[in-house]
């Protein structure tokens, strides 16, 4: 992209897809009869349609007739708007699993191909930017310095640049463009988009993001080329609008989509999952039953503000003393770097000495991750999950071997017996991916997918 210290990759690496639901037991989903949807109110709609073909559930005619008790006429007529607007496409199956054999199955499938996501994951000192497809693949990403104490209007300013430049560099036009997921290190009000008193972001407190960040995406396109509103899709094209008043953006705090991201395309079937980032701060993520745990406003897994003993006198970039994140966070670590006489200034520089073996690094990460662990035990015994991933730029062995000696020593029996303790497996992307994904989910939820078929006309 032409600035120093960036790197820019267009690409199709294998990130995972989101595959259909197994049923627990091993049965194939054709193999018993599948159990009727119960409509909130009428009948199921195309959005409810839309849903089963996702999730796997029914995708063939036959199965959502079966599921949905609609008949073959109003289950051809949902289908048709969905044809028509480019999400479902239908083609041959398998061949039939009969000795008399017979035509396959016309099998339905969701289009990821018919638009694109944006997504940016924003940390204290650089940024990460995506361009994926509606099933999670990275089609094109960009890697630079970016400090977020230069305050909301210069960050995604910068943002919207570089969203600009990914869609030029791979030639894909503004209005395949769906939606915005951005993933912040603060605490976000996910109704607003707005963070929230946020330690690490000053001057970013009730910031409105949304705004801010479809405003600058405008100004990097041309204006021939303008995206389309929440309702426009590739299939069918909405003249160019001036400005983006309607384009979707989704705000979270980075940990929870890291956790989504991690939880969707590796443990779908976890049904509590709990993803500890210890970067230049310290906050966790809460997935329970497929769905983010915010709490009442965005709060909920700020783990690094937790007070311990050990920290009695540390100063936490919240104007608090004794903050977990004062004493184990990847920034606590580089300050007891630099005071042995180790250039350390990041999480993101302890990260590359633990790489290159450093002692002190290994030393001061494990004393870190035992902090961590022994606060990991009550979040443990209070949540009961059956994964918890540590990630982030301390998510090595030294750190992970100290947060399983303190947690496993602290937590009761009951609570680890089966508990599995990883580190992360999309890594650097897990945020990009999550907040992609969240992106997807909302606007093809079955209720917000039937007001966009609505704003279509088909």
């Amino acid at each position: 992209m032409g600035s120093a210290g960036r790197s820019t990759t267009t690409e199709d690496p294998a990130a995972p897809r989101q595959g259909a639901p197994g049923t627990g037991d091993g049965t194939a989903p054709s193999a018993r009869p599948l159990p009727r949807v119960r409509a909130a109110a009428g009948q199921p709609g195309a959005g409810e349609l839309l849903r089963l073909v996702r999730s796997g559930r029914a995708t063939t005619r036959g199965a959502l007739q079966e599921v949905t008790g609609l008949s073959r006429a109003t289950v051809g007529q949902r289908l048709g708007r969905l044809f028509r607007a480019g999400w479902l496409r239908e083609e041959a199956g398998p061949p039939a699993d009969s000795p008399l054999g017979g035509r396959p199955a016309l099998r339905l499938e969701f289009d990821e191909t018919h638009a694109v996501v944006l997504a940016a994951a924003l940390e204290t000192r650089h940024a990460r930017t995506a361009l994926l497809t509606l099933g999670g693949e990275i089609i094109a990403e960009d890697t630079g310095p970016l400090t977020v104490e230069d305050g909301p209007e210069a960050v995604l300013g910068d943002l919207g640049a570089r969203f600009g430049e990914l869609l030029r560099a791979t030639g894909r036009p503004a209005a395949s463009v769906c939606g915005i997921g951005l993933a912040v290190p603060g605490p976000v009000d996910t109704a607003t988009g707005r963070v929230v008193q946020p330690p690490m972001m000053p001057g970013w407190d009730g910031h409105d993001i949304r705004a801010r960040l479809r405003r600058a995406l405008t100004e990097a396109l041309p204006a021939t080329s303008a995206l389309p509103t929440t309702a426009t899709s590739t299939a069918l094209p909405d003249p160019p609008l001036p400005i983006l008043p309607g384009l979707p953006v989704l705000v979270d705090n980075d940990a929870n989509l890291m956790a989504y991201g991690e939880q969707r395309a590796h443990y779908p079937h976890c049904a509590a999952f709990a993803l500890v980032k210890v970067s230049t701060g310290i906050g966790a993520g809460v997935v329970v039953d497929g769905a983010v745990y915010r709490g009442i406003d965005g709060g909920a897994g700020d783990i690094g503000h937790i007070r311990v003993p050990q920290g009695a006198d540390a100063l936490c970039r919240c104007g608090a003393h004794g903050c977990l994140a004062a004493v184990a966070s990847g920034g606590a670590v580089a300050r007891r770097l630099t005071e042995a006489g180790v250039a350390a200034a990041s999480g993101s520089d302890v990260r590359a000495l633990l790489e290159a073996g450093h002692p002190e690094a290994v030393r001061f990460a494990r004393e870190a991750g035992r902090h961590v662990g022994e606060v990991l035990a009550t979040v443990v015994t209070l949540l009961n999950p059956g994964v918890l991933m540590i990630a982030g730029d301390l998510a090595g062995t030294p750190f992970l071997t100290g947060v399983r000696e303190l947690l496993y020593q602290r937590a009761l029996p009951r609570s680890t017996a089966h508990l599995e303790v990883v580190t992360s497996r999309l890594g650097e992307r897990a945020a990009l991916i999550g907040a992609a994904t969240l992106v997807v989910e909302h606007l093809y939820a079955p209720g917000r997918a039937e007001e966009r078929l609505a704003a279509l006309g088909v």
